[in-house]
């Protein structure tokens, strides 16, 4: 990988031979795990201005160039996460001569305060290409990390660094989009997303949280008073979502079943589950191009048409091998093909059949092998162990899918982000049901592993040693279910969950993972910490395995306005539908530690009783609420892995959408509005 100072610019030819599509990946880090940033890109022209507004693409508008550029969304890292965008270089417009790459903070936020900014390029099999690190962001609230560029037919990177203290709006002006200030106030009445004037929002508003579900395009209402809603940018095309509140049934009685697409009573054994299930999943993703084309994009896959097969026989030896699918993109009249290798009901990948997928598309000239499990796959751990051959100039990219990932994606796009033909959205809803029946198979990580039931024993008993191998086991299954958690609740939400992780920039995963497992041998406890888009703090989880508790809490900034009594106040009208065994303790200013603490249903009559008695300064107060954890390794009635999902879907309908309305983003009204 090549590192670049700001200002240096690449060929991407020259670093590798397959450039036609490449994933850039945008980081950063801060102390607190709570800095956050939307990424967008301009298409622009040779004139340096985006045509339309079309070409601006955000995060309510995330395909833009026919396809050619997609945001993938936030992946977690070692270090924090990662804002990933895929291009298809191939299918740019050819009228797009430029392509910039920034991000912007809001809320008054500036990338100064973030730590560890960087940009990273990798080709289509997942080899980095660029690496450029930023050093001296400084107190903007936008920035352009780099572009992407045509330079006699040949597409170029620069490492651009520069920041615009007007923000966002500055920055799309400068390329070419138009801003109007009074957009949006009033008479907007037609689709949300257009002025009065009939013109498209360009730029997005600072994030506000939207609700659970999203509807087909309507008219905005007016809001009497307060800061009035800023229209939602949107795609040309109307986007069809399926209600969450099914129409009232017209069967005799509830015995009665629905007649579904595909059905799941015939499976008998895994080899079914396998075969079914991997037929229905890409004869979905070819029928569904947005589904299919945001499974593939993180893969290197181009934006074209796209055609799946399943039980296709591949020359390898003696015997011909069948991989479980085949999936194959076309663009431009180059072909890329992915070979697929599923399994369900918790079964393992065979590393066995993975090589010789392996060796066959290298052979052939394919671009990747996909596996597909109820596994998640670890940074710095693979699922599998392969062997490369470096003489072969080919190079194929192993990837893996969990079935959550699946479903999660699919969750996001008939329920939050809609998609552009309603036969597509119920297809994608009988998929989804599909999955989610307990006799698919398909039901993401289960198991927390057969180390489980000893640590825990060792535990109890103190017997478990510091660098006991089991304790890593445990660890790595316990981030499995974390980042399940993540994307389970992320697809109910619509909203972006991911996993806090907070260590050094550079610090190997397995040497994280490694520290972890030691505190779990010395303290008994397995913790983590979730950053919910929209929320006022980050939902932390601990499993205390010597008490067999689970804590799920969170953190909230008290009131800058008022008395002491009358934020104390305050927090408890805001807490008046949560659980009356919600546990509030006090925490005070310069980290002294917390102060007097309490259950809500004993200081609902005396707010003043979580107040110190000494008069010291206070900083916020901690929520939490404590359950029992389950004893077994799995997903049962009594199992850990049920307990973790129950306990947060709890402390976030109770506690943390008590605080939502509250705690959310508002616009100011000094905010501009972009107009295409």
């Amino acid at each position: 990988m090549q590192d670049l100072v700001k200002g240096a610019n690449v060929g991407l030819a020259a670093l590798s031979d397959d450039v036609s599509a490449v994933v850039m990946s945008l980081g950063w880090s801060s102390s607190t795990g709570e800095g956050d940033a939307d990424v967008s890109v301009l298409l622009l022209d040779g004139n340096g201005k985006v045509r339309s507004d079309v070409d601006f693409c955000f995060y309510n508008n995330p395909i833009a160039g026919n396809g050619s550029v997609q945001l993938l969304g936030k992946t977690p890292t070692a270090d924090g996460n990662e804002d990933r965008i895929s291009f298809d270089l191939d299918a740019v417009p050819p009228e797009v001569e430029q392509i910039v790459v920034a991000a912007s903070r809001y809320g008054g936020s500036r990338f100064g305060d973030l730590n560890d900014l960087h940009l990273t390029l990798a080709d289509s099999s997942g080899d980095g290409l660029v690496q450029f690190s930023i050093e001296d962001a400084g107190a903007v609230s936008a920035f352009i990390f780099g572009e992407l560029y045509r330079r006699s037919g040949e597409w170029k990177f620069r490492a651009v660094g520069q920041g615009y203290e007007s923000g966002l709006a500055g920055l799309a002006t400068d390329f070419g989009v138009d801003i109007d200030d009074d957009a949006g106030e009033e008479g907007a009445e037609e689709e949300p997303g257009r002025q009065a004037g009939g013109q498209a929002s360009a730029v997005p508003p600072p994030r506000i949280p939207e609700p659970a579900i999203v509807v087909p395009v309507s008219a905005e209402k007016k809001v009497p008073d307060g800061p009035k809603p800023r229209p939602r940018p949107r795609t040309a095309k109307k986007k069809v979502t399926l209600p969450r509140t099914a129409k009232k049934s017209l069967a005799d009685n509830e015995s009665w079943r629905t007649a579904r697409l595909f059905p799941l009573s015939v499976l008998k054994s895994d080899r079914e589950r396998e075969t079914r299930a991997t037929s229905v999943l890409l004869s979905v993703m070819a029928q569904v191009p947005e589904f299919g084309r945001r499974l593939t994009a993180g893969f290197g896959a181009p934006a074209g048409r796209m055609e799946t097969f399943t039980e296709v026989a591949l020359p390898h030896g003696d015997s011909p091998r069948r991989p479980d699918g085949v999936i194959r993109v076309e663009r431009a009249g180059k072909l890329w093909t992915a070979l697929v290798e599923t399994k369900t009901n918790g079964n393992a990948l065979k590393p066995d059949q993975v090589q010789a997928y392996m060796d066959i598309a290298a052979r052939r000239g394919y671009e990747a092998v996909i596996t597909l499990s109820n596994d998640v796959a670890l940074e710095g751990s693979p699922l599998v162990d392969v062997r490369i051959d470096g003489r072969r100039k080919h190079k194929v990219a192993l990837w893996h899918l969990s079935w959550a990932e699946v479903a999660h994606q699919a969750q996001m796009l008939i329920r939050h982000e809609g998609v552009d033909n309603a036969a597509h959205a119920w297809l994608l809803q009988e998929l989804l049901h599909y999955l989610q029946h307990e006799h698919s198979g398909c039901h993401g990580f289960q198991n927390m592993g057969a180390a489980w039931v000893p640590v825990r024993k060792g535990i109890d008993d103190e017997t478990l040693c510091q660098g006991d191998p089991r304790a890593m086991e445990v660890i790595e299954n316990w981030e499995r279910l974390i980042r399940q958690v993540c994307l389970r609740l992320g697809g109910e939400l619509g909203q972006k969950v991911l996993p806090v992780q907070r260590a050094k920039r550079g610090v190997d995963p397995r040497a994280r993972r490694a520290d972890l497992a030691d505190q779990l041998c010395s303290q008994g406890r397995l913790h983590a910490e979730l950053r919910i888009d929209g929320t006022p703090g980050v939902l932390a989880i601990t499993a205390d395995l010597r008490t067999g508790k689970l804590r799920t809490s969170i953190e909230v900034a008290a009131s800058e306005q008022g008395y002491p009594l009358s934020r104390a106040k305050r927090l408890i009208r805001q807490l008046a539908a949560a659980p009356a065994d919600l546990h509030i303790e006090t925490l005070l200013e310069g980290g002294d530690g917390t102060g007097p603490r309490g259950t809500l249903e004993r200081l609902r009559p005396e707010p003043a009783d979580i107040l110190p008695k000494d008069g010291a300064d206070i900083s916020g107060f901690r929520l939490s609420l404590f359950k029992g954890m389950g004893s077994s390794r799995g997903n049962a009635e009594s199992g850990f892995i049920r307990s973790v999902d129950e306990a947060v879907d709890r402390f976030h309908a109770t506690v943390i959408a008590q605080l939502e309305t509250r705690g959310g983003r508002r616009r100011g009204s000094g905010e501009p509005v972009a107009s295409g």
